[in-house]
C-alpha cells in the first residue's frame, strides 16, 4: 500500500538511506518502526515533545 500523505523529499531520502544502511527497504523499516514504537502511558510516542495543551498532574474536572 502507498502512504496517502506527502513526505518531504529530503526526509524520504534520509529514511531510505537509513533503511539501506541496515539492509532493508524503506517500507519494511517503516512497518517495523510502527510495530515497535515505544509509547508512554497516554499512548504518545516517548520521543514526541510534551503536549503544550496538557496540564501535567491536573485531572480534568467538569465545571458544574
Amino acid at each position: 500500500m502507498t502512504a496517502g500523505w506527502e513526505i518531504e523529499k529530503s526526509n524520504r531520502d534520509r529514511f531510505n538511506q537509513l533503511a539501506a544502511h541496515v539492509g532493508m527497504s524503506g517500507g519494511a523499516l517503516f512497518d517495523l518502526m510502527v510495530e515497535n514504537i515505544e509509547l508512554d502511558h497516554t499512548g504518545r510516542p516517548t520521543w514526541l515533545p510534551a503536549d503544550p495543551n496538557a496540564e501535567d498532574g491536573v485531572l480534568p474536572i467538569d465545571a458544574a
